[in-house]
């Protein structure tokens, strides 16, 4: 098989790959959805399917941030910008951890763990932007 040189060819293609995974994204979509109307929220859940889903959905917002950071035009500083994320991150951090662990017969500790755990899937995208616009800015 030749390797396409043609520009033009090239974006069908790209366009080609976007609806068959629009397409396949419905499809999951269907199938959890029935699985959530026949089988509840836990019979979703346990789907193979699910993780299948929600990975897709993480690579795919890593990817977006990728050509987000690209298609910036301003000159953001990204020393600022990671702190801000991180003040953020560990006030909704703080204030999730100590609702959750408001209710009777709830100990501290799982607020702690439930805080802790908003801080890392917090602070993880916060950091890949950081490095994406320092990586562009030494471009």
């Amino acid at each position: 098989m030749k390797k396409i040189k043609d520009e033009r060819l090239k974006l069908k293609n790209l366009k080609n790959i976007r609806v068959l995974f629009m397409i396949q994204t419905i499809g999951i979509l269907g199938i959890l959805g029935y699985d959530l109307v026949t089988k509840g929220l836990d019979g979703m859940t346990d789907n193979p399917l699910w993780n299948v889903f929600i990975i897709t959905a993480i690579v795919s917002a890593y990817l977006s941030m990728n050509i987000s950071i690209d298609h910036e035009t301003s000159e953001k500083s990204p020393e600022k910008g990671l702190a801000i994320s991180l003040v953020v991150t560990v006030f909704i951090s703080i204030v999730i951890g100590i609702l959750s662990s408001l209710g009777e017969g709830i100990p501290a500790m799982n607020g702690i763990l439930i805080g802790g755990i908003i801080f890392i899937c917090g602070f993880i995208p916060s950091f890949y932007v950081y490095r994406l616009r320092k990586k562009t800015m030494d471009n």
